[in-house]
């Protein structure tokens, strides 16, 4: 399944290590024919969904060298050790660090990159 590109969620920029998901919709019913009632797979500690987008990932700390070139302008910006999960992977996550939000009628998921598990790519 491929994530369509919504324009109103480019405007949305997700902050350091934490990932956008919009959650996969898990079937209603069991093997056996029983209806679930909503919500259900909500309960459950592990979930999936597609990353709809991704931070920078993990800020790696500035060290300011101060002694050497004092003259020099330091025009250096943030630099960031990148996250994994990419925009479409099939991400597997533990339910209980991701934090539900709505955005324009639409349920997502903010997770952080250590609550994921598993990601499934196609390349």
């Amino acid at each position: 399944m491929s994530i369509e590109k919504n324009h109103t969620l480019k405007n949305l920029i997700v902050v350091g290590d934490k990932v956008l998901i919009k959650p996969h919709s898990e079937k209603n019913k069991t093997k056996g024919g029983l209806l679930l009632p909503p919500g259900y797979s909500e309960k459950e500690e592990i979930q999936t969904g597609f990353v709809v987008k991704s931070g920078p990932g993990f800020p790696i700390p500035y060290q300011v060298d101060d002694g050497d070139e004092p003259w020099k302008q330091s025009d250096e910006k943030v630099k960031y050790i990148p996250l994994q999960a990419m925009e479409g992977d099939l991400a597997i996550f533990l339910q209980k660090g991701a934090i539900e939000i709505i955005y324009n009628e639409e349920k997502y998921l903010i997770v952080p990159q250590h609550s994921i598990l598993l990601i499934e790519r196609e390349e």
